[in-house]
């Protein structure tokens, strides 16, 4: 199975939802997603004052890529904010996160796996 076939429609017709851990500052908004892997692409979004320390340093079995379309977050182990108009691709295995932010942060990401 693959992600759905889909043409244009309005995304904002999507809810948000609470992101596996449970914190309801931290949701999504699931765009395509594949039942059978469970990658996906979503809009993340981050409440200001969310941080997801408690769901630790993240490391995925597919690769992702993450586009910040608005605010800002602070990468907890690494020490270091990015901004709207930043870009991530990370391979399988690749730590990131735990995340903190202050304003709040809405991302892009596109999950797969080749």
């Amino acid at each position: 199975m693959s992600k759905p076939e889909r043409e244009f429609f309005p995304a904002t017709g999507i809810d948000f939802t609470v992101c596996p851990g449970g914190d309801p500052k931290i949701t999504e908004r699931i765009l395509a997603r594949d039942p059978e892997t469970g990658v996906a692409t979503r809009i993340l979004r981050y409440a200001p004052g969310a941080d997801s320390s408690p769901m630790g340093v993240q490391k995925h079995d597919f690769w992702e890529e993450v586009y910040i379309l608005e605010g800002s977050f602070v990468d907890l182990t690494l020490g270091e904010t990015f901004n709207a108009g930043m870009y991530a691709c990370r391979p399988p295995g690749m730590p990131h996160g735990p995340w903190r932010t202050d304003e709040g942060v809405v991302t892009f990401e596109v999950r797969y796996r080749i």
